[in-house]
């Protein structure tokens, strides 16, 4: 495992194998101020280009993921100044999405209120045994604000999520789990996670990208166009080297050896 990118300030990147790592590490407990959210905001762009790389873990230096927004920053700005803050969070977050590459957050400790919304724009969500979700936003007067109150209800179901996001109270990794906010909790939640990504890599890049684009592409879709767009892209498929190695490899029980393309 190596570092490949010394260029931010707040953020360590290293690969491993096939898997990029994205640290955030702004001590004491990786709050989200604006300076960081732009760093994140590049990072992506440099992981996006980074060569071999075909999943990427998240995760947070010390005893955070991440803690939430920057209080400090946020206690004294204006009604606009929410709004362009909330709206940076926003697009932020959603660039984990756009990502052609799955994306796992691996919740070392605390995923309060803007750490718990991070760890929700990825694709999936491990728990390491400190992990601790919330969004308490409401304890502090204001609500969530980079899509807290949209991703939370589609992984824990409406009733759930009003009622974390009305009481404000934390939850622990094991009831994260029950609840389907964490997929699974791991002793060592950045080396499962590397596995993970590295088990993804294993099967075809393209292949993975269309399947993450069949999720989050049909989201909100009217009735029936989710599957016009699954058949569209299991379509686009067949013009890829990869589905003709994939299937060939299988013919032949031989092992695939997947490009991307």
């Amino acid at each position: 495992m190596g570092n490949v990118n010394m260029e931010f300030e707040n953020l360590l990147i290293e690969q491993s194998g096939h898997v990029a790592i994205l640290t955030i590490a702004r001590p004491p407990v990786n709050a989200l101020n604006s300076k960081l959210l732009v760093e994140i905001f590049g990072a992506i762009g440099v992981i996006s280009r980074m060569e071999g790389v075909r999943a990427l873990v998240v995760t947070g230096q010390g005893k955070a993921f991440v803690a939430g927004a920057d209080i400090a920053e946020m206690e004294n700005i204006t009604t606009a100044e929410a709004s362009q803050f909330a709206a940076r969070g926003q697009a932020v977050f959603s660039g984990f999405e756009a990502l052609e590459m799955p994306v796992i957050a691996a919740v070392n400790g605390f995923a309060l209120g803007g750490g718990c919304e991070l760890a929700m724009a990825c694709d999936l969500i491990l728990a390491g045994p400190k992990a601790l979700f919330g969004q308490p936003e409401v304890k502090l007067g204001v609500i969530p604000g980079f899509g807290g109150t949209q991703r939370l209800s589609k992984l824990v179901g409406i009733q759930r999520a009003r009622e974390l996001c009305f009481t404000g109270r934390n939850v622990r990794a094991d009831e994260a789990v029950s609840i389907g906010l964490a997929l699974k909790l791991c002793d060592d939640v950045v080396a499962s996670a590397v596995q993970m990504g590295e088990a993804i890599a294993k099967n075809g890049p393209y292949a993975v990208t269309l399947t993450k684009r069949a999720f989050y592409e049909s989201e909100g879709a009217a009735p029936g166009s989710g599957y016009a767009l699954e058949r569209n892209l299991f379509a686009m498929c067949f013009g890829s080297e990869d589905q003709s190695e994939g299937m060939a490899a299988f013919l032949s029980k031989r092992e695939a050896q997947f490009t991307g393309r």
